[in-house]
């Protein structure tokens, strides 16, 4: 009995140990809502904790990451999509528990639904192509999320059988689906990299969407046409002496920047060992402490090259070009094909797409712009609403990243003339943000 009651003893403290402990203050900071997060450090923790507070839609203004050993630190600043601090207590205590049970692991199935993984050459009217497919197939579209950069796309559709509502089983149909789906990805000239697949479950949407790109190697290629002249900024050094390397990252600020960006270097291998990201205005500065995990910084300037390109990628993955465009109805069979091709008749092209519906309620968003990627005319927009019905679909300002007076107010901190910090310094800093120890100034 005794060494039963050690076991059980030994077994809660390995427990307490490896659960993160999680602190919501509205008290410590005058505009946001601190976030504190302690755990035991593993590969993958900083990108399960940023997931949460991204897939609540929530703004992070600040964060300071820090590991020490093998532990983890690290404190968010986040408001709500209005810049108001969180007031809602189900949503506080949402993130205490989805934060608290990071240790664990987290995913994201498709929910009884059969998910189709597409990515190929993109072009106008292929959304289209594919939404008359999987509408004569009797597919029902239930939710989907579209991603275009660099002449590719990239997209998740999860679907389910129209007569019977239930997930796509039958290995002929399913078979039948993908064929036909590749012949629309191929086109006339995209033989060898369509891609599509089908699978009962998928992780999290998002982040299956920028492993897909990354593995259509995205990154490696140029865009078509260059609108946007503000363009992120990444600069990586190396600081052999404490065998880090540093990227540094200067971009607009916008929703979810801090998710993409962190995936991506998941994904990539490797381990955020300090960080500390700020906004100000409508611009973002972030600064990254950086190893394999094998515990080497970058080694070569082709590997510091292709995680400038790959960060600048995900970034750009989903900026908001093109014409925000909301439709909201009541969900019909055909609905997406029908909308899709008017859009394609009017020479529209869908640069990004987010498909959900809800209690037979259809409510999608799509980024449009001409069939060259400058920015649809009104005439144009006017008369696809006028054909899918005005009350249904409306024109969207983009949302826009909300900020206190005083933080607009202040500067925004360049990277051309980053010095690199000491680490002492740097660890002091992050546990002060913690609020691990008192002011050093």
């Amino acid at each position: 009995m005794e060494w039963a009651a050690c076991l059980d003893e030994y077994e809660k403290l390995v427990f307490r140990m490896n659960t993160p402990r999680v602190v919501i203050d509205n008290a410590v900071c005058s505009n946001a809502t601190l976030v504190k997060v302690d755990s035991a450090r593993r590969h993958g923790i900083l990108l399960e904790a940023v997931q949460v507070l991204t897939d609540l839609n929530l703004t992070i203004k600040k964060a300071y990451i820090s590991s020490d050993g093998r532990w983890f630190m690290d404190v968010f600043h986040v408001t709500d999509q209005n810049g108001n601090k969180l007031t809602d207590e189900s949503v506080i205590n949402y993130i205490e528990q989805s934060l608290g049970t990071i240790h664990f692991g987290t995913s994201s199935c498709s929910n009884g639904l059969t998910a189709l993984e597409l990515t190929g050459t993109d072009r106008v009217g292929l959304l289209s192509e594919v939404f008359a497919v999987l509408a004569e197939l009797q597919c029902n579209v239930v939710e989907s999320k579209v991603w275009t950069h660099n002449g590719r796309i990239a997209s998740l559709i999860c679907v389910k059988d129209c007569g019977s509502g239930c997930p796509i089983e039958d290995s002929q149909k399913i078979d039948t689906i993908e064929a036909r789906l590749r012949t629309v990805l191929k086109g006339d000239n995209d033989i060898r990299s369509a891609k599509t697949s089908v699978s009962m479950a998928v992780t999290h949407t998002e982040r299956r969407l920028h492993q897909m790109m990354f593995a259509d190697r995205d990154y490696e290629r140029k865009p078509i046409l260059q609108l946007c002249t503000d363009s992120p900024i990444v600069t990586v050094q190396n600081w052999a002496e404490r065998s880090y390397s540093v990227v540094n990252i200067q971009c607009k600020d916008r929703a979810k920047l801090l998710f993409d960006v962190v995936c991506t270097m998941t994904d990539m291998d490797y381990v955020v060992f300090h960080a500390t990201i700020k906004t100000a205005g409508d611009r973002a500065h972030m600064e990254f402490y950086i190893r394999h995990t094998d515990g080497t910084p970058i080694s070569s300037e082709p590997e510091r090259h292709r995680v400038i390109q790959c960060l600048q990628a995900a970034i750009e993955r989903r900026a908001s070009e093109g014409v925000r465009l909301e439709l909201c109805t009541e969900d019909r069979p055909g609905l997406l094909a029908k909308v899709t091709r008017t859009f394609r008749e009017a020479g529209l092209n869908v640069t990004r797409a987010e498909i959900s519906t809800s209690t037979d309620k259809a409510q999608n968003v799509f980024y449009v712009t001409d069939a060259i990627g400058n920015p649809a005319d009104r005439e144009t927009i006017d008369a696809v609403r006028q054909r899918v019905g005005l009350s249904d679909l409306k024109v969207k300002e983009l949302p826009l990243i909300c900020h206190s007076k005083g933080e607009r107010e202040e500067q925004a901190v360049g990277v051309g003339g980053t010095v690199l910090l000491s680490l002492g310094s740097l660890v002091r800093r992050n546990l002060y943000n913690l609020g691990l120890i008192r002011s050093f100034s």
